[in-house]
């Protein structure tokens, strides 16, 4: 073969590698649009329980075939402190397992010519009816029978891209001798399938080229699995990658991956052979061979069936085996990643977007949710601070609680600034109409948080100004201003309910009530107010000053209203559009 030969096939094989990756992607985000709520309801069940986490694992890694993703998810949970160290090994450790599903679908495309079935298949999902209804989960199906068509037409063309060895004999010879040059090989085939792993960043391709080449008779079945052993490891290092912006929680929980992966990977060429050995006995007698305990004998045909029975064999047995050393892995992890001095909550950090974004919409779509759930959190700190600004004792302490409330101040603005750049990016993929509208209500979500972190600024300035022109409030001014501070207080307790229920069911006549609550009083106050300066009971200052700030405690009201409406709105199309389907 000469250069442009040689060219030929490595523009092939990357257009191959393009089909197949694009056709896995479609078909994912085809199946998260059809999981929806329930999707969400499967992390939100993440919990510290070892069985539950590892199913929460397999469950969403299988659903959006990505461990990686999976990772990135669980690094933003155990940042925010939701799950335990514990909890997430438990997660990623199913999602070993989740990744086991993709190799058998590579398998099934292996076995047949793509013209048999894939192209009728594809025909049926672009002129099936539900592809013309109104329903947005019927499209979802559709999308994913064309991904998977897709899919199924890159593993053709990645088999037909590969070059037939068989015209260069010297070459053939050479690869399959690789394995019987000692242990190296092996060794160097897991470096070779971690680099390429990180290089493409997806192990399923990776996989799918595997399966070929030992289809094609180009390496023999030990290579082959210490290809996929590197795979499995390279996985984890994109995720260590998305945590480097993580707390030192996140971190550790993207460091365990990493090694539960190598020590999978090391007890597993302890008793490589013997292992290899044993697939290879129950590999042809599931096909009806006559079964032979050595896999030097194992027939080229069956290879491929044997390396997806190892993938699923290796990453169930080494979950089962390891999940019980849990503690220890967490003791290993703590020495690689040290814990910094406690980190003060009045700092801007991220807890949930900041590990990374993923190609994965729900997953995206969740830790901007979590993360409009810690903002909420911070308003509500912040608001706490302006009952002390009126009883600070002296200058000190005032200017100390009024440049807290600064700070969070700018903390909210950039919040603010970040989550809406992060949904705004979430928006521009393929998503679905009710993950559209969850992005518009989120974004009206996080406007009016950063306002009521503005209002609760002007309160503090307004505090400020009137201790800075020594004007003073009598008891009765005193009182009023704190049972509008109750009132407000009960309004964003209960908002702050419906951001952390917005997927069950939120209390919106509560929030209507309490923003009901907050107007006829301001009313109250407004007309003592006004009889006040007609009758001269306090000079113009001190009205300035009081009007000042019950007006601001009502805007308060207006845009905590704002987000509990933003969310009955999402939760309200989500609904039409389940009725719709």
């Amino acid at each position: 073969m000469d250069f442009w030969d040689i060219l030929l096939i490595i523009i092939k094989f990357a257009g191959a590698v393009v089909v197949f990756i694009y056709g896995m992607k479609l078909m994912s985000e085809g199946l998260q649009k059809v999981a929806g709520n329930k999707m969400r309801s499967i992390m939100g069940r993440m919990t510290n329980n070892t069985f539950n986490g590892i199913a929460t694992g397999a469950a969403v890694t299988a659903a959006i075939q990505s461990s990686t993703a999976t990772t990135v998810m669980v690094v933003s949970f155990v940042n925010s402190g939701l799950l335990t160290l514990a909890g997430a090994i438990a997660v990623v450790m199913g999602a070993n397992i989740g990744t086991t599903i993709t190799s058998w679908i590579i398998l099934l495309g292996l076995g047949c010519s793509s013209g048999e079935f894939v192209f009728p298949l594809i025909i049926f999902a672009l002129a099936a009816p539900f592809l013309l209804t109104k329903g947005d989960k019927a499209k979802s199906i559709s999308e994913f029978i064309i991904g998977f068509g897709i899919l199924m037409v890159g593993i053709q063309f990645l088999q037909d891209a590969m070059p037939d060895l068989s015209q260069n004999p010297a070459i053939l010879h050479m690869m399959n001798g690789w394995s019987d040059w000692g242990f190296w090989p092996i060794l160097i085939s897991i470096v070779i399938g971690a680099v390429l792993t990180v290089l493409i960043q997806a192990s399923a391709a990776v996989m799918a080229i595997t399966l070929i080449m030992t289809a094609n008779g180009w390496i023999g079945f030990d290579i082959a699995v210490a290809i996929i052993m590197g795979q499995n490891i390279g996985t984890t290092l994109t995720a260590n990658v998305a945590a480097r912006q993580a707390n030192s929680a996140g971190k550790k929980a993207a460091r365990a991956h990493f090694v539960f992966n190598m020590v999978g990977a090391i007890l597993t060429l302890i008793i490589l052979y013997p292992e290899l050995n044993l697939i290879a006995y129950l590999t042809e007698l599931f096909s009806g061979h006559e079964p032979a305990f050595d896999y030097h004998l194992l027939p080229v045909a069956l290879v491929p069936l044997a390396i997806t029975i190892f993938h699923t064999f290796f990453n169930v047995i080494n979950t089962v085996i390891l999940s019980f050393f849990i503690p220890q892995f967490i003791k290993i992890v703590n020495l690689m990643v040290k814990t910094p001095p406690e980190e003060s909550e009045d700092e801007f950090r991220l807890r949930f977007i900041s590990g990374g974004f993923t190609n994965t919409a729900e997953l995206n779509l969740q830790a901007a949710q979590n993360e409009i759930q810690n903002f909420s959190k911070r308003m509500l700190r912040m608001f706490t601070f302006l009952p002390s600004l009126r009883t600070a004792k002296d200058d000190d302490e005032f200017n100390k609680i009024f440049e807290r409330i600064e700070q969070y101040e700018g903390i909210s603005d950039r919040m603010e600034m970040e989550i809406a750049k992060y949904l705004t990016k979430t928006a521009a993929a393929d998503l679905s109409s009710e993950g559209s509208q969850r992005v518009s209500s989120m974004l009206r979500i996080v406007d009016n948080l950063e306002s009521i972190g503005d209002i609760i600024y002007q309160i503090a300035i307004t505090r400020k100004n009137k201790r800075d022109a020594a004007v003073h409030f009598d008891q009765g001014l005193n009182d009023n201003l704190n049972h509008m501070t109750q009132l407000v207080q009960s309004a964003l307790d209960i908002m702050d309910d419906n951001i952390r229920n917005d997927d069950h069911h939120i209390n919106l006549q509560a929030a209507y009530n309490a923003e009901e609550e907050i107007n006829h009083y301001r009313d109250i106050l407004r007309k003592r107010h006004l009889d006040a300066l007609k009758l001269g009971v306090y000079d113009f200052a001190i009205g300035n000053a009081y009007s000042s700030l019950y007006a601001l405690y009502e805007k308060l009201g207006d845009y905590i209203i704002n987000i509990s409406e933003a969310i009955d709105d999402s939760v309200k199309t989500a609904s039409v559009l389940g009725d719709a389907e």
